[in-house]
């Protein structure tokens, strides 16, 4: 167990490089997943590292820290449901107002090793002729290096594909390798642009997006820090464009720039301009 200043050394060092509110019940996690990163530099414990870490010396593990406590899980078409809000809803109202030759912006934010990016590339693959020819842009960033490194090589385990990946699309977009690999075509593997970024870092230089998918990681913040990503996700999503949320998690009570959809959980529009044609909304923002 660390002892009260290691655990708010690491806490701090959490909370203002990448925004995670890391709570003293979650204070195992320490240990558990900074031991491979203690084994690579031969330190001998946390409590070694802090100690090296505060006298200046190791200063370069601080992006490595950041990197192992942050949470990577992701798995293909989690929650079925907001994949099927994308086809059956945000993809036909976005065409409907969208001129041809307009090409359509998606963001993953917090996209791990790539698999809820690669999961739209397919999903648009497959509704090719809504598009009709409009060209699509998917954007997916995180903050940590690693899984960066995982999602642009597009290779995973059988056990990962196998997590919510239907056989005929497995057999379709996926090469099987000697290591009972399974490798994404090139074809869906081009058209997802993997970056570095920080939630805590503006977004204005990244243009304006149709969709956005933050999914599953404001559940980590604090409230303050939940209510800032809101406000600034508000600022570059387009007027009538869609924020996905993840299962448990919601704005209300977060931000007023955001209204949700009637019908589809998780899926909202900007509060403050009239729904797409045929879109009705449920204000829950205070």
């Amino acid at each position: 167990m660390l002892k009260p200043p290691d655990f708010e050394y690491i806490s701090r060092l959490l909370k203002e490089n990448s925004g995670l509110a890391l709570t003293p019940d979650k204070a195992y996690l320490i240990n558990t997943r900074l031991k491979p990163l203690l084994d690579r530099n031969n330190i001998a414990d946390v409590p070694t590292m802090i100690q090296h870490m505060r006298a200046g010396r190791l200063t370069h593990l601080k992006d490595e820290v950041v990197d192992a406590m942050t949470t990577n899980e992701s798995l293909f078409f989690r929650d079925k449901r907001p994949f099927e809000a994308l086809t059956q809803m945000m993809l036909p109202q976005l065409l409907k107002v969208r001129p041809r030759g307009r090409r359509l912006r998606s963001w993953c934010a917090a996209a791990a090793t790539g698999q809820e990016p690669f999961s739209i590339a397919i999903l648009l693959d497959q509704n090719a002729r809504q598009l009709a020819g409009r060209s699509v842009e998917i954007l997916a960033t995180d903050l940590s290096q690693a899984a960066l490194k995982r999602a642009r090589m597009g290779e995973y385990t059988a056990f990962e594909v196998g997590r919510g990946m239907p056989s005929d699309v497995l057999s379709k977009y996926f090469r099987k390798t000697e290591k009972n690999h399974y490798i994404i075509s090139p074809e869906i593997r081009s058209r997802v642009t993997f970056q570095s970024r920080n939630l805590l870092d503006t977004f204005q230089p990244m243009g304006v997006f149709d969709s956005l998918f933050c999914r599953n990681v404001l559940i980590y913040f604090d409230r303050p820090t939940k209510a800032n990503v809101l406000d600034r996700l508000s600022r570059v999503l387009a007027p009538d464009g869609y924020l996905v949320l993840g299962g448990p998690e919601t704005t209300l009570g977060l931000s007023d720039a955001f209204a949700r959809h009637h019908e589809w959980r998780n899926v909202y529009i900007r509060s403050d301009k009239k729904a797409p044609e045929g879109v009705a909304i449920e204000r829950v923002c205070a």
